[in-house]
């Protein structure tokens, strides 16, 4: 029995994030496990210890994984370990460190960002080049990493050739490499590839990997892929607020993710929906598809007066009001009625409009 009241409508679907998402059953089910008796906290507890032998299984020997509560919080971590204090990172400027996390980066963990502009919101070696100047001189933040989204937040898919030749860029420089892996899964499910192999395998350094996003309840881990640069990230975790006393509650929802196909399963179902949701909307006449679908993302170019009763209908995001581009996320947990329900209904408001 409980006191708690369920106070919104399990049927109402949207495609505003796939952050608005339940939490997997497979996932509940394991927080059950988990639970009961008493365990070690902060991480010393079995199921945070089992788990960096999952993590080596999918990253390879040596990694290490630290479970932390948010994605912001995973890559403040993580940039703090990549560089000093006079440090700096290049970025994509709609990078989700730069634009989306109200200057964590730069306000807690001290260090400067150097965005570039990326159109297709995924950098290159050329690019990079651009914020490389000023090296060895004391008046300009030492450009010394690299952080990349994967998949990015414009909905597009690194390919390992593409990581590969940043990473060898970076390293050539003396740069070391993140990547913001918030959808990870998504991008392997992309590339029909292992987790490592566009990691650990092609020069990465440190991952911040995303569980929220694709099933957990909350979430996310700092996985060190090259620990014989990166070092400290258990002071790090604590001192920016990211350690949990109840670790195991993190630590089981990633062996239920990540224990088996689950990850997988996730992401190339939401991803699955994202394509179908693309094709039965860029069929609508006067919806123009604005961007690749390579992910679990669609970018669209909507009429505003279209855009504004579509929202009342399906949760969702305008991406750039002067263009008209928005922004629909499918999840785990869409279906393609969820799918074909919306794309009707954006079918019915433009012939509204004509």
């Amino acid at each position: 029995m409980t006191d708690a009241i369920r106070r919104h409508d399990t049927t109402a679907r949207g495609f505003a994030s796939d952050n608005w998402s339940g939490i997997h059953p497979e996932v509940l089910a394991a927080l059950a496990v988990a639970n009961g008796g008493h365990q070690s906290s902060y991480g010393s507890d079995e199921y945070t210890v089992a788990l960096q032998q999952i993590f080596a299984r999918h990253f390879g020997d040596g990694v290490a994984g630290y479970p932390v509560c948010t994605g912001t919080g995973a890559n403040v971590v993580a940039l703090q370990a990549l560089l000093p204090r006079w440090g700096a990172v290049i970025t994509a400027e709609s990078a989700h460190v730069n634009s989306d996390e109200c200057g964590a980066a730069e306000k807690v963990a001290g260090i400067k960002i150097y965005p570039v502009d990326a159109p297709d919101g995924k950098l290159t070696p050329e690019l990079v080049d651009r914020q490389t100047w000023g090296r060895g001189h004391e008046h300009r933040a030492q450009p010394l990493a690299v952080s990349i989204t994967q998949t990015t937040e414009l909905g597009t898919c690194y390919s390992i050739d593409e990581i590969r030749a940043l990473c060898e860029h970076a390293h050539d420089r003396d740069m070391l490499v993140h990547v913001d892996g918030a959808r990870l899964c998504n991008a392997a499910a992309t590339l029909d590839a292992p987790l490592r192999a566009f990691t650990t395998d092609v020069g990465v350094d440190i991952v911040s990997f995303g569980g929220t996003k694709n099933g957990l309840m909350l979430g996310e881990a700092v996985v060190v892929l090259a620990p014989q640069r990166i070092h400290d990230i258990e002071y790090l975790r604590m001192l920016t607020t990211q350690l949990s006393s109840k670790m195991r509650y993190l630590s089981v929802q990633f062996e239920a993710l990540l224990g088996g196909d689950l990850w997988l399963r996730n992401a190339v179902h939401a991803n699955a929906m994202a394509t179908r949701l693309a094709e039965a909307a860029g069929a609508v006449e006067g919806v123009r598809i604005a961007r690749p679908v390579q992910s679990n993302a669609v970018f669209a170019v909507l009429p505003a007066e279209v855009t504004a009763r579509l929202r009342r209908r399906f949760p969702f995001h305008v991406w750039d009001e002067d263009t008209g581009e928005v922004r629909w996320m499918c999840a785990f947990d869409t279906t393609a009625e969820d799918v074909d329900a919306f794309a009707a209904a954006v079918a019915e408001e433009m012939s509204v409009r004509a």
